[in-house]
């Protein structure tokens, strides 16, 4: 018997399923919706976006997809897919400037890099610009 309740305990380890609790998700990220006009995406940033300080993060979405936008620094921020490489759930959560998937836990920075897994590949990066308060992005 404790074979069994062994061997349950390691594949429960390697399995993929959720987190122990709600709070190993984070919280939900802020949602802006974003533009699409000649192939590009537009983004208003104003003073009340999430995105209007560094270190701001926001799900953004748009008719091309979801997004992960983070201001790294005042003239430029970091676009991600918001699809986790795990298992395809939408990455909609942050802890402490961390982008977390609430499926199974993943976690990402915001160049995409996997800070833990289950997730065993970076979030693909996009090419975007931030110019007078406005972020385009090549999606």
């Amino acid at each position: 018997m404790a074979a069994i309740t062994a061997c349950g305990s390691i594949l429960a380890g390697c399995g993929g399923g959720g987190p122990t609790s709600p709070s190993d998700v984070g919280a939900s990220l802020p949602t802006m919706t974003a533009t699409r006009t000649n192939g590009v995406l537009t983004l208003t940033i104003d003073a009340s976006s999430p995105l209007a300080t560094v270190g701001g993060m926001a799900l953004v979405q748009s008719s091309s997809g979801s997004f992960l936008v983070g201001r790294t620094s005042q003239d430029a921020c970091t676009v991600l897919t918001s699809v986790c490489t795990h298992q395809q759930c939408t990455v909609s959560n942050m802890s402490s400037g961390i982008y977390v998937c609430p499926c199974h836990g993943s976690e990402f920075d915001t160049t995409g890099r996997v800070v833990r897994g289950p997730a065993g590949s970076p979030l693909r990066q996009f090419a975007s610009t931030l110019a007078n308060g406005v972020l385009t992005i090549s999606a």
